[in-house]
């Protein structure tokens, strides 16, 4: 494994982190594609002897128990000096005033709570899970500088939001001499590439790596046009976000993918995690492997060269789409609702 920077900080990571979303007790996360404990903790050691060193969770990911579970692998399979581990902070995770957002109070409360459960005096990345709109930004920025001060973390992260939104941020805190953004964790892959308008050039100019989740598109990447899978039939938000609005181009990009992976004899995953690494902004997708040999195909697409024909056909294809960034939880949730007559969330 050869370990990148991440961004223009000097913090050293793999190429490939590992999303610990899948990891979770099933009956305080999702049911059907949840992995409880005796499950991931042989996925965790492999992606550790593989050698990657970068994990990342959040607090509201299976209640907390993602992050139990993580804890207690790392703890057990590694040097806690030489992994990686981001966490973050926004949604509710408990009821009644002050479970979830990102004012003082709560920032202050979840780190302690993240870091209980993760068995840890401190987290590499803490990061802003969304931004909150009932809270001031500036209140959100102090709070995550005086967490770093208070060395509960080394850095500090964002997720999805619009570019004006980051470019505030990143002001304010240059302004106000808080500690500072190192990464962005963004949703980007051959079906969803609305980033590279505007996002990903800021990154690129500001020093900031991404961190790219849903890199294999749900799963869409990894397979067959309209094949099946257990999590793609009881995944509500996947179909907000590729619709059928733009299915030609989205089977043309994917059948192009099958082809490209053939002549290479790889896999499909392999040459959709490849095309991520010729954008130099790209640090590492985040793969929720259920199985070893997705953690596997992760790390052997690292030895993939695509060539410029290749990259070419994956992406001529592509047609602008409608992008949920700026939507907030609550709109898109509304949105799966109307769609899905009974739909409840996981909690």
């Amino acid at each position: 494994m050869r370990y990148i920077k991440l961004g223009t900080s000097g913090l050293d990571v793999s190429p490939i982190a590992i999303g610990a979303m899948t990891y979770g007790e099933p009956r305080r996360g999702h049911p059907v594609w949840s992995l409880d404990e005796e499950a991931s903790r042989p996925l965790i050691r492999h992606a550790i002897e593989a050698g990657i060193n970068f994990f990342d969770t959040a607090n509201v990911y299976s209640q907390g128990s993602s992050e139990e579970i993580l804890g207690r692998a790392l703890r057990d399979f590694a040097d806690r000096d030489d992994v990686v581990i981001t966490t973050k902070v926004r949604h509710t995770v408990r009821s009644g005033p002050n479970g979830g957002g990102l004012s003082r109070k709560a920032i202050m409360s979840e780190i302690d709570h993240s870091l209980r459960r993760l068995g840890t005096d401190h987290v590499d990345v803490y990061m802003i899970h969304r931004l909150d709109n009932a809270t001031p930004l500036e209140e959100t920025l102090e709070a995550l500088h005086d967490v770093v001060k208070a060395g509960k973390a080394r850095y500090l992260g964002a997720s999805s939001m619009r570019t004006f939104e980051f470019a505030k941020a990143l002001h304010l805190q240059k302004a106000n001499g808080w500690a500072r953004f190192i990464t962005m964790q963004d949703h980007y892959n051959l079906l969803a590439r609305e980033e590279e308008r505007e996002m990903l050039p800021l990154c690129a100019d500001e020093g900031i790596g991404t961190m790219v989740w849903s890199p294999l598109a749900r799963g869409r990447l990894a397979r067959p046009w309209k094949a099946e899978t257990t999590r793609s039939t009881s995944d509500p938000f996947a179909d907000m976000l590729y619709t059928d609005l733009t299915a030609d181009s989205d089977r043309a990009i994917i059948d192009a993918v099958g082809e490209i992976a053939e002549a290479h004899g790889v896999s499909r995953a392999q040459i959709a995690l490849a095309w991520l690494r010729h954008n130099p902004v790209v640090a590492a997708p985040l793969v929720g492997a259920s199985t070893a040999s997705q953690i596997d195909d992760a790390v052997a697409s690292l030895d993939i060269d695509l060539t410029a024909e290749e990259i070419a056909r994956l992406e001529r294809p592509y047609t602008p789409r409608h992008d949920f960034q700026g939507i907030s939880d609550d709109a898109l949730l509304e949105r799966i609702k109307a769609q899905i007559p009974g739909f409840v969330p996981a909690a």
